[in-house]
């Protein structure tokens, strides 16, 4: 799942961060690593490549920028833009994702997003973490170089006149996020909807706070352990996961805003305030409220009224399960079986309960007689089996406009690569290091010669036939279980009508 970030930056030497992007760091201190001899160490392996720079450094040419327009020239103004296209882990292994393809599209990205702008891209193999996630940084001085064409995203002058700044606002975030999505949609890449906001949202610093603070709680654990002793406590928690983690386990219990605001005072102290439609959190011991915006969109008032409307849905969900029709026991059977006393008491309390169930649906439903139910079994199966038959139909379409989908973006994203092969000196060496997506490519080339598709439909056309589709789908699947309920409670009915009738005749014949 490719995310974005954005870093603001107000420092004046532009050599800096071409510095970060070459040279190791440690990753708590920021400070660069050096070498037995003194000197910085360069990362083991990046990509580095400028836009809009010439003959010249990034650095010169931004400098140049501010001199000419006669910007930047306050402490507080912002010299440049970070923005980090981090991908998923499994990319590399799943979608044949490398180094050279995270840089033609961070390249890509740039040149589509950032036109007239100096910029430096570079790709890192790997992120703080070990997680193995490519990733890309795109860095832009804030003045632009020259005017560009004007696009429909670009809403100000600044967007495409020369000498303005670049301004990083919620809409153009917007924009930038769309266009991850679709880069990544495009290239056969992993993604999630990043328009709609993180569940729990982690800062940088609570990043690095949560960094720190294992860090140190390892050291001690390992003090302990070496002393013979059990550690406690295995993972740091911040105040920020701690608070997470007591409002929604309230979250998940209640029904209504004063019950869960009533149930985090009680549990654990957490007073909540609303503020012009958005909720606060103080948690026990703090003076000042925590945003829910901080800590998450879940935690937003309209989330949070969503999932107490939901809670309240499964409840009756669950009351309504305790209301279906229990099958009728078999006591003598039971009996037999060795079976004691106390359950033969149980049994028929619970064969009166079922009965009484069996009758109350039966008068509702207007099925009294033994042909209107037999005949409306019938109605229900035919309505049951039809309706599977659609949803499997349709779930079969879904998967074959999904696979469809994910061959156009490899062939899309190889395509150039399969064509340079062909006017390569080296065709061997070539082979060799595109091996991963030449084998796309001509895998997808082979799912289309398979399925006889001479024309690649557009992408937007099959997203919105996949969208038709899940819809049906979801019509169809409703009338599924409503017909599969009432039937299974049918058919229960008339088992418990017949095993009545059975235990009845040799009663009624013994008296």
């Amino acid at each position: 799942m490719a995310t974005l970030k954005h870093i603001a930056s107000k420092n004046s030497d532009y050599t800096a961060i071409e510095t970060y992007l070459v040279y190791q760091h440690d990753a708590f201190t920021g400070k660069q690593l050096l070498d037995e001899h003194g000197k910085p160490k360069l990362r083991d392996s990046y990509l580095l490549d400028t836009l809009e720079c010439g003959d010249f450094s990034f650095a010169t040419v931004c400098l140049l920028a501010n001199r000419k327009y006669g910007k930047n020239t306050q402490h507080g103004d912002i010299k440049s833009h970070q923005y980090i296209i981090s991908f998923d882990p499994r990319d590399a292994a799943d979608n044949g994702l490398t180094m050279e393809k995270a840089q033609a599209l961070g390249l890509k990205f740039c040149e589509e997003n950032f036109p007239g702008h100096p910029a430096i891209v570079c790709t890192h193999p790997d992120g703080h973490n070990r997680s193995g996630n490519i990733h890309v940084h795109i860095v832009i001085g804030s003045v632009r170089m020259h005017e560009v064409e004007r696009k429909p995203y670009m809403q100000k002058p600044r967007d495409w006149r020369e000498g303005m700044k670049h301004s990083s606002t919620a809409q153009t975030m917007r924009h930038l996020r769309v266009e991850v999505m679709e880069l990544c949609e495009g290239a056969g890449l992993y993604q999630i909807d990043l328009l709609n906001g993180s569940k729990e949202r982690v800062s940088e610093a609570e990043y690095w706070a949560r960094r720190r603070g294992q860090l140190k709680l390892d050291r001690e654990n390992a003090a302990l352990t070496a002393a013979g002793q059990q550690p406690r406590q295995k993972k740091f928690e911040t105040v920020k996961d701690t608070l997470r983690k007591q409002i929604s386990s309230v979250l998940y219990r209640t029904t209504s805003f004063e019950d869960f605001s009533d149930k985090l005072m009680q549990q654990y102290g957490i007073a909540v305030k609303e503020s012009r439609g958005r909720l606060s959190y103080l948690p026990a011991g703090r003076t000042k409220f925590i945003r829910a915006r901080s800590i998450g969109d879940k935690f937003e008032k309209e989330l949070v009224l969503a999932a107490l409307k939901a809670n309240t849905e499964r409840k009756r969900t669950i009351q309504s399960k305790s209301d279906r029709i229990g099958k009728l026991i078999d006591i003598q059977a039971k009996l037999k079986q060795g079976k004691g006393i106390g359950y033969e008491r149980w049994a028929k309390k619970h064969n009166l309960k079922a009965m009484a169930q069996t009758v109350k649906l039966l008068q509702e439903k207007g099925l009294t007689d033994e042909d209107a139910l037999n005949q409306r079994i019938v109605e229900l199966e035919t309505k049951y089996h039809d309706s599977l038959a659609v949803v499997k139909d349709l779930e079969g379409r879904m998967k074959a406009n999904n696979e469809l989908r994910y061959h156009i973006a490899s062939y899309t994203s190889t395509k150039n690569v399969a064509q340079q092969l062909k006017t390569a000196k080296r065709p061997v060496s070539f082979e060799e290091q595109h091996r991963a997506e030449l084998t796309a490519y001509r895998a997808a080339a082979a799912y289309f010669k398979a399925n006889n598709i001479t024309k690649l439909p557009r992408p937007k056309k099959l997203e919105a036939e996949y969208a038709q589709l899940a819809s049906e789908k979801a019509k169809f699947y409703e009338q599924y279980k409503e017909a599969k309920e009432e039937l299974l409670k049918l058919k229960t009915a008339k088992q418990n009508v017949a095993s009545f009738f059975r235990e009845e005749e040799p009663a009624r014949q013994e008296r």
